[in-house]
């Protein structure tokens, strides 16, 4: 099989361009061409002698997205990507932009097996996970799509980021890479909904982005029930895993809480989720949830989402809600990929594999 050479490290590739007995230098030129050019095959790379581009296409291969469909909010220009990969599974990303700069989430699995209620990411299981090539090349799909610089990463669209963390923490050093893209540690953000070892293994890598823990409960009970990963690990032992990472690595844990309407939304509940957090070095990021078509649950009411808010900063909590992007298209995690799924299962009457900007309803 041959190796994926966009996956490589910089001083991994100098190692195999030795290997291939060239000089080391070949590997710089390499690396520009995959990182920085954005190239998608051995051919583009014109400054390399043809024997060694017959040769890396003979031994190597450059992972490929193809772009399947986009949506494109006519409200404020977020931009869903729904990307085929090579053994034709689909997976989706989205280019957001913000005051600070442009914002890309990415996707870490194909699919997800953590089974969240409130997202449609979940519903048909997990295929597969995401090499370090493909978590890079949706990000550099986009650039070259919108023609637009990113300076920040969210590693929070389909798939658990930390049920993937060899992948995961690859994929941040490749990106960090000032010989790469370049984006620094802690214009990465990476979401997890609580594996607890994987918590302290990633705090043992001593990168500086920003960990969030997705919560969208203040007790056990009910975040089993909207969180199946909650059956292992209790609130608790998250927190003091996120503890645990702030002592590591001295970055402050961000949180996520999903109001969602009449379940977990009370000023009840904006009390025990601030008698939890009192004391931590902390940020709690409110985010009214996107209903999915397969579940009952509805967004929150602006008023309750006011007053949760409220109710956590007498408490002395910081706190925000998130600004919500997309509103007009399939915003939720999955939704998209699922409705490019269900084309596929009927080609010849929905036209799938043809891009497509705009709404797709």
């Amino acid at each position: 099989m041959k190796k994926d050479i966009k996956s490589f490290t910089y001083e991994q590739l100098e190692q195999e361009m030795l290997s291939l007995g060239e000089k080391k230098f070949r590997a710089a030129q390499i690396f520009s061409w995959l990182h920085e050019k954005d190239a998608m095959s051995f051919a583009e790379m014109t400054n390399l002698p043809v024997s060694l581009r017959e040769r890396l296409s003979e031994e190597y291969r450059i992972p490929s997205l193809e772009i399947e469909q986009v949506q494109v909010s006519q409200e404020d220009g977020t931009r869903k990507y729904a990307f085929r990969l090579e053994d034709g599974e689909v997976i989706e990303s989205v280019f957001m932009r913000y005051h600070h700069g442009n914002s890309v989430c990415i996707s870490s699995q194909v699919g997800c097996r953590m089974g969240c209620t409130f997202c449609a990411s979940t519903l048909d299981g997990l295929a597969r996970n995401l090499a370090p090539s493909e978590m890079l090349s949706q990000i550099h799909m986009i650039r070259k799509d919108t023609g637009e610089r990113v300076s920040h990463v969210v590693v929070m669209g389909t798939g658990e980021p930390l049920d993937n963390l060899e992948n995961l923490v690859a994929f941040i050093r490749l990106l960090s890479d000032p010989k790469a893209d370049g984006i620094g540690q802690r214009n990465i953000t990476v979401s997890t909904c609580g594996l607890v070892p994987q918590i302290d293994r990633l705090a043992e890598e001593k990168l500086q982005i920003t960990l969030v823990l997705s919560l969208h409960a203040p007790e056990d009970e009910l975040r089993k029930n909207m969180m199946p990963i909650a059956r292992k690990y209790t609130i608790r032992e998250c927190l003091d895993a996120c503890e645990r990472y702030f002592q590591r690595t001295g970055r402050r844990i961000s949180f996520e809480y999903a109001l969602v309407e009449n379940v977990n939304d009370s000023t009840e509940h904006a009390d025990v989720l601030a008698a939890l957090l009192k004391g931590k070095n902390c940020h709690v990021n409110l985010i009214p949830v996107n209903p999915i078509r397969e579940r009952s649950y509805r967004r929150s009411q602006p008023q309750r989402v006011s007053n949760f808010k409220k109710r956590l900063e007498i408490h002395g909590i910081n706190v925000t809600i998130r600004r919500r992007l997309g509103a007009d298209i399939d915003s939720a995690c999955g939704q998209l990929r699922r409705k490019v799924a269900k084309k596929d299962e009927n080609p010849a009457k929905t036209g799938a594999g043809m891009r497509k900007e705009g709404d797709l309803t």
